[in-house]
């Protein structure tokens, strides 16, 4: 057994480790459970938030977007950071009202918002839905993780369920504690690793702090430029715009727990000052997807491409620390998708009622979902495959009805949210797995069009044909039946 599998085999064990020991004391109630007591600094909520932003596809799949389409790879960058400027104005409101009605949830916020069972159930079933194929992303690409950083030693499957076995097995013990301390550990982590290669691999491969870029630009300056290719400018352009809309409302359910567990709007503001930084660093691996073009070629697997290098690189117990620092952008971002998706189905789907039963039945919801992606990515890879391209477009559907309750100016009949959020996401569905395309843009904005326009002329019926009434006073989460 080399170095690289018992380095990589240790740390993997030490990350759920520290998983187990985030928690302090038993977790009494779900609160608890999904959002820390609302009860993180700065520095806990920054981890959580960015934990769930870096993420393997940082890491290794932003090489391999440099490998495949060149310059136009870098349009992953500025989304983010634009979209946390509108997000220092809205977190801190939803924080606020989250914290005054006791909400826990994406869909919570929206049922108690609207006062609205079937909005929130919609919400949640959705949310459910868009976000368990992200979670099957994140085991199969630690099977790929693992696999290459060991040349084949591991078992990939082997490797898979041990490391996603312990992943469940802390979620189930901690909750978001367990999630918040593994995060340190990541961050850190991936931090000096990809510090570390952005030294080590250029001296190696270029016999200095040269990333190759000269010399890609002299040999095929077509992957320094934006090259769209069959999708089109208009299709990146509306992608871009989707990620922006996306990120800024908070519509993806899984971004809530580490905004609702910040202790104070001021924790939740400083937060979104410093997520930029990690921004700043996912620019370091797409430098690096020159070097790899160089070193390998354009028709090399860009996505194994950051783990060739160091293992090229590296001695080989060096290489079981990059495979730790990789498979840890896997585990601890599904360990933060199942502490969302549990509470979901606790709270919005299944509507369960009282602190014991809501943790008795949060965690079963972990075993089972965290379990059934598991087999289904084992047996079934391809099978949520398309179903990935919803994660972002589908999700976004929300983003009217959020709009809606953190702007008081606007005052929206739940009728009209309710009408808006279906009629999107049937455009999103139908453009995704029908033989019926819509224009060449991404699906979630024609979506996002469609749910707009049919938001608007519901609502302006509802107004036509009903005295005006006060608006209900949202209830408390556990209120609304």
């Amino acid at each position: 057994m080399s170095m690289t599998v018992i380095v990589g085999l240790l740390g993997i064990v030490l990350i759920a480790a520290f998983g187990f020991i985030g928690r302090r004391r038993p977790v009494k109630n779900i609160e608890e459970w999904t959002v820390g007591g609302r009860n993180y600094g700065v520095l806990t909520a920054w981890v959580l938030q960015a934990g769930e932003t870096f993420t393997t596809f940082t890491f290794l799949g932003t090489v391999g977007l440099v490998v495949s389409i060149g310059a136009s790879a870098f349009y992953s960058i500025p989304y983010v950071p634009l979209a946390y400027i509108a997000m220092y104005w809205v977190g801190p409101k939803l924080w606020r009202k989250a914290k005054e009605m006791g909400y826990l949830t994406q869909a919570d916020f929206l049922r108690g918002s609207y006062n609205s069972p079937t909005l929130g159930w919609l919400t949640a079933f959705f949310g459910i839905l868009f976000l368990l194929p992200y979670l099957q992303l994140q085991i199969t690409g630690l099977g790929i993780v693992i696999s290459v950083a060991t040349g084949g030693e591991i078992n990939e499957n082997f490797a898979i369920v041990l490391s996603f076995v312990l992943v469940i097995g802390f979620v189930l013990w901690s909750g978001i504690r367990g999630v918040a301390l593994t995060s340190y550990l990541k961050d850190a982590l991936m931090i000096v690793v990809v510090l570390g290669l952005t030294i080590v691999i250029p001296f190696h491969f270029r016999g200095g702090l040269d990333f190759g870029v000269e010399e890609v630009l002299d040999k095929m300056p077509e992957m320094l430029s934006v090259q769209p290719g069959e999708v089109g400018i208009p299709w990146v352009v509306s992608s871009m715009a989707i990620s922006i809309i996306g990120v800024m409302f908070y519509a993806l359910p899984h971004t809530w727990p580490a905004l609702m567990s910040g202790r104070s709007e001021k924790v939740v503001r400083q937060n979104l000052i410093y997520l930029p930084i990690y921004n700043m660093l996912a620019c370091i691996p797409m430098l690096l997807g020159y070097t790899a073009i160089l070193a390998f070629g354009l028709s090399q697997d860009g996505d194994l491409a950051m783990l060739k290098m160091a293992a090229a690189a590296l001695p080989d117990w060096l290489t079981g620390v990059v495979l730790v620092a990789a498979a840890s952008t896997a585990m601890v971002p599904g360990a933060a998708l199942l502490n969302a998706i549990a509470p979901l189905a606790v709270q919005n789907v299944f509507m369960i009622k009282g602190d014991r039963k809501k943790i008795a039945y949060n965690r079963i919801f972990v075993i089972v979902f965290g379990l059934g992606a598991l087999v289904l990515a084992l047996t079934m890879p391809n099978l949520l495959g398309m179903m990935l391209l919803l994660t972002y477009s589908g999700s976004t559907q929300v983003v009217p009805a959020i709009i809606g309750a953190v702007i008081p100016r606007i005052t929206l009949h739940k009728a009209s949210v309710i009408s808006g959020l279906c009629s999107g996401l049937f455009i999103v569905l139908l453009f995704t797995f029908s033989p019926i395309h819509g224009p060449n843009i991404n699906e979630g904005i024609s979506g996002l069009a469609v749910n707009i326009v049919v938001l608007a002329i519901v609502e302006i019926a509802i107004r036509a044909t009903r005295p005006r009434v006060p608006v209900a006073v949202p209830e408390k989460a556990e209120e609304v039946v």
